[in-house]
């Protein structure tokens, strides 16, 4: 694939959730908003930026960041909870290959597969109950545990990301 010359990370448009009321629009929002962060603080960088692994002791790039999150919202929600058939994203061992094997060609289209899985995501468990229950690794959890899980992993990644921004080109705060 070859990138479009030029081509850099959109802006995301805000994500703006309810702050008070029933849980579920405020998980919705809190997941939806933490979303919008990672791919935030990855705009207006360009292919070899997101491919970029700047701190010597890391091997994560914000391609890679983005690339094991579109993985996790499928595994989570379109597989463990929708149940719906669809295949691994990426083949290896454990988080590896979404980390290691992104290249910056790959760089557009691993954010259009981020922005497409996320809204397959939410299409899949749009009418699914809060209670329903799956059982992952012996253990039960329902939806609603589910979205805790997803914000917790994605606030724990967008402080990744935050760093590695940081190291690339020295902006902060996105």
């Amino acid at each position: 694939m070859t990138t479009p010359r030029g081509w850099v990370v959109p802006t995301p448009r805000p994500a703006d959730g309810p702050t008070t009321g029933e849980e579920r629009p405020l998980l919705v929002g809190y997941l939806a908003w933490q979303r919008a962060t990672l791919v935030n603080i990855c705009a207006g960088l360009g292919p070899g930026q997101l491919a970029l692994r700047p701190v010597p002791s890391s091997a994560l790039s914000l391609l890679g960041l983005l690339r094991h999150l579109a993985k996790v919202e499928r595994i989570w929600l379109r597989q463990r909870v929708a149940g719906e058939d669809v295949p691994p994203l990426f083949h290896g061992t454990r988080d590896a290959t979404d980390f290691d094997a992104g290249t910056a060609a790959d760089a557009p289209s691993a954010v259009e597969l981020f922005d497409d899985e996320c809204r397959r995501a939410d299409a899949a468990v749009a009418a699914v109950p809060f209670e329903h229950e799956i059982t992952v690794h012996g253990q039960v959890m329902s939806l609603r545990m589910v979205y805790v899980h997803l914000i917790g992993e994605y606030a724990r990644h967008n402080g990744h990301a935050d760093l590695l921004r940081e190291a690339i080109d020295g902006v902060r705060g996105r």
